[in-house]
């Protein structure tokens, strides 16, 4: 198998970096995520991945100062890695910076720069396929900057985004319950409902106690 740099998979590196840095912004544990501890013991780009977790759980919770010192550490690693001409793990880590700088930028306030930025990233990963299991989708990612702009036109586009995205990456978690608020918060009530219920039904059999999930399961039962 290969990991998200292009270089042979090892689980127990998966294990020790990715997966905790990827768990936390899948669950939206953006406070979990900016207190994540670098793995010091990481080689070549995989110590990038904690500081671009780090990056964004700083960002989302409002702490730019940290998540400024995180995007130089990933810079730091990009160009390490360019000296040494690893171009398939510099370029990886370059993406990483992209999208930690992202949601700074969002943070304070840059949202035309940011919005930009993932919309480059997204249409490179479709354009190439590039439908890694281990990855969260930069479309998925845009969607999101769109739908916390907390704003009725933005969250129609942010709609959008989500179908976008979800036909790349069918029946992601995050994409069709961020789909339903989207829907939810432009006045498409039926839509709303609708992805809801594609969530529900995804996660049939499931015994998470996730409180999106519970939602959901509110949403269906009412339009019953």
């Amino acid at each position: 198998m290969k990991d998200m740099y292009g270089m042979g998979y090892d689980p127990r590196t998966y294990a020790l970096i990715a997966f905790p840095a990827r768990y936390a912004l899948e669950m939206h544990h953006w406070s979990e995520a900016a207190a994540l501890t670098p793995n010091l013991d990481a080689t070549g780009g995989d110590g990038s991945i904690t500081y671009w977790a780090r990056a964004i759980g700083a960002a989302r919770t409002g702490n730019v100062a940290q998540a400024r010192a995180d995007i130089e550490h990933i810079a730091a690693l990009h160009k390490t890695l360019v000296d040494q001409k690893k171009k398939g793990q510099a370029e990886a880590v370059d993406q990483d910076r992209k999208e930690a700088t992202a949601w700074l930028d969002h943070a304070e306030g840059r949202n035309d720069a940011a919005i930009a930025t993932l919309r480059d990233i997204a249409e490179k990963q479709e354009a190439s396929g590039d439908e890694s299991d281990y990855q969260i989708p930069a479309r998925e990612m845009l969607a999101d900057m769109l739908l916390d702009m907390k704003d009725m036109k933005q969250a129609e586009k942010a709609l959008e985004e989500y179908k976008t995205s979800l036909k790349f990456f069918p029946n992601r978690f995050n994409s069709l319950y961020g789909a339903a608020q989207a829907a939810e918060m432009a006045g498409l009530a039926s839509q709303s409902t609708a992805f809801y219920a594609v969530l529900v039904k995804t996660c049939e059999g499931a015994t998470s106690d996730r409180p999106e999930l519970a939602k959901a399961k509110q949403a269906v039962v009412a339009q019953k």
